[in-house]
């Protein structure tokens, strides 16, 4: 990878992204309480409910290569590093997906494209909140 890239890559945010941010004060003005980056859980997701064994994963739309999303788009130069590169995200974020869900978490994604639509967004986050949590291991 170009110098350049990399650069560039080193800057993009982690932690506390606009799309994140949004979905975290949706949460809060709804009522629930969360924790955030929770390092004793695969892949130190966003958002984590103990209270609701649920997890909330906010992706940004290039990153994690999202279907049929204008903002998923992938850049003609280094194309074939790109693709690696996001291909390698979507890998891992399946196999953190399952270990998740394998230790008994409600697991919910969030893309960038969906924070726009506050309505919306609660409606999908209250609908998630609300569900059971199937194949709960027992503490």
């Amino acid at each position: 990878m170009a110098p350049e890239t990399r650069r560039r890559m080193l800057a993009v945010r982690r932690r506390d992204t606009a799309p994140e941010l949004r979905v975290r004060s949706t949460l809060h003005a709804m009522g629930f309480r969360f924790r955030l980056h929770s390092k004793d859980l695969p892949s130190t997701p966003d958002i984590v409910l103990p209270r609701h064994r649920k997890i909330i994963l906010v992706h940004g739309c290039f990153w994690h290569g999202h279907d049929m999303c204008k903002r998923a788009t992938r850049p003609v130069n280094n194309a074939d590093t790109w693709a690696a590169k996001i291909e390698g995200n979507r890998r891992r974020d399946q196999e953190n997906l399952d270990a998740l869900r394998s230790l008994g978490w409600g697991v919910l994604i969030v893309w960038e494209c969906e924070v726009r639509d506050i309505i919306l967004l609660e409606r999908r986050l209250r609908n998630f909140l609300e569900q059971p949590v199937t194949g709960v291991r027992p503490v």
